[in-house]
């Protein structure tokens, strides 16, 4: 099928749709304005400069092609003093692995993945059902006196928990990482606010002291946790201990903030759509088999991030269309994942869909921690059927003003 594209699209247009997406409504479901942004073509230009691509096809094309990069060190230089680019916390996050590009990125995600392997997934699958069952037990607690709120009871802490207990942090300082988590991430937002990322900047600086201060101290007492196991393998490489230090923190940085964020949207996303199909979460319980098949259908049909963007490495044409060096494109994949040319009704939510999406990225930059999310969320989920099969919603969820990055407040639930 030929790639559908508007020769002619007005910008203000596409920036009305995309003003509405950081509305109540907009936040609450995007995808009605998303439906118009793909009318406007498979790829449009993007009402800031740049290009928005909304197919499927197109956005998989590019995050496979070396012809793309992602915006790193050199890319947000180049950009000025005056734009978002050149934020403490945007710098910060240009020398973390999802701003590397190879030969950089090459190094440092085969010193990462080496403990993001089978072995490590396997090690962490007792832990996650205890701490699962644990918080479960405390969402009982709650739900006895009525309604719970499932964000900040159980999708908010078992990310931070599992993590946490795998990097050995200290549980006292679970609520302030995930804290400045949720600050920090507005630094890759669509298009921040300079108050937001202002709290990403500050949210940046106590990280780093936090992580900086936290390789010292594995250094100095090293044990069988990841930091001191990236500790002796960047020893290996970097002939510089500082140097050394430096690439662990920026490591252990870019871990805590992939864990936490988009995994606890992912959790409390799963459960919501869900809980809104009752028959679905019926089938289910009678077929915990499908359990993963559901988590792949709610990323497909409601991503955690919405939007990924890359760097056009040299001139070229995409789709028919013309592209400079150096040129941004964003890669709707809210849009994309529900592209009707890729899937049949693409709008229905069916846990036995034979899911596939681009909620994970693809290519070079695949997410590491895509199977250790998976896990987290096929254990609650599992355990969630089998102990609170009469689990139903109470009011509406409440939604963080994002576009990129979506983040669910509050998912109040009831048992009848």
């Amino acid at each position: 099928m030929e790639p559908a594209i508007a020769p002619s699209v007005d910008r203000r247009s596409a920036a009305t749709l995309i003003s509405r997406l950081r509305t109540a409504a907009g936040q609450r479901n995007p995808y009605p304005y998303y439906a118009k942004l793909r009318a406007m073509g498979d790829i449009i230009p993007a009402p800031w400069g740049g290009h928005l691509i909304t197919s499927f096809g197109l956005a998989d094309q590019v995050l496979r092609s070396r012809d793309w990069h992602v915006p790193d060190a050199r890319w947000r230089a180049s950009q000025g003093e005056a734009t978002r680019w050149s934020a403490v916390s945007s710098q910060e996050m240009s020398k973390t692995l999802p701003a590397l590009n190879p030969p950089d990125h090459t190094r440092v995600r085969r010193v990462t993945s080496s403990r993001l392997d089978r072995r490590a997934l396997e090690e962490l699958r007792h832990p996650v059902a205890g701490i699962t069952d644990g918080l479960l037990d405390r969402f009982a607690e709650h739900l006895t006196g009525g309604e719970a709120d499932f964000v900040p009871l159980v999708a908010e802490e078992l990310p931070v928990m599992t993590i946490g207990r795998w990097l050995g942090l200290p549980p006292a300082d679970y609520p302030l990482l995930r804290d400045l988590t949720h600050d920090q991430v507005f630094a890759q937002e669509l298009l921040p606010s300079a108050s937001q990322l202002a709290l990403s900047d500050a949210a940046t600086a106590q990280l780093r002291g936090y992580f900086t201060a936290l390789v010292r101290e594995r250094r100095s007492r090293p044990g069988s946790d990841p930091v001191s196991a990236w500790i002796r393998a960047w020893d290996e490489i970097e002939p510089d201990r500082e140097a050394a230090d430096e690439a662990v923190y920026h490591t252990t940085l870019f871990v805590l903030l992939a864990a936490l964020e988009t995994t606890s949207t992912l959790l409390a996303t799963t459960v919501q759509l869900l809980l809104e199909r009752p028959r679905q979460w019926g089938w289910l319980r009678g077929h915990p088999e499908q359990v993963p098949a559901a988590v792949e259908e709610a990323l497909r049909y409601d991503a955690p991030t919405h939007v990924a963007s890359r760097i056009a490495r040299k001139d070229l044409t995409l789709a028919g269309v013309d592209i400079r060096a150096d040129q941004m494109v964003h890669l709707m994949i809210g849009v994309a994942n529900r592209d009707p040319a890729h899937h049949l009704d693409p709008d229905t939510f069916d846990v036995r869909r034979r899911a596939s999406h681009l909620s994970f990225s693809g290519g070079i930059h695949y997410c590491l921690g895509a199977p250790m999310a998976r896990l987290e969320a096929t254990t609650l989920l599992t355990a969630l059927l089998e102990r609170f099969p009469s689990l139903v919603l109470a009011r509406e969820p409440q939604w963080a003003p994002r576009v990129a990055f979506r983040r669910m407040l509050t998912l109040p639930v009831a048992l009848p």
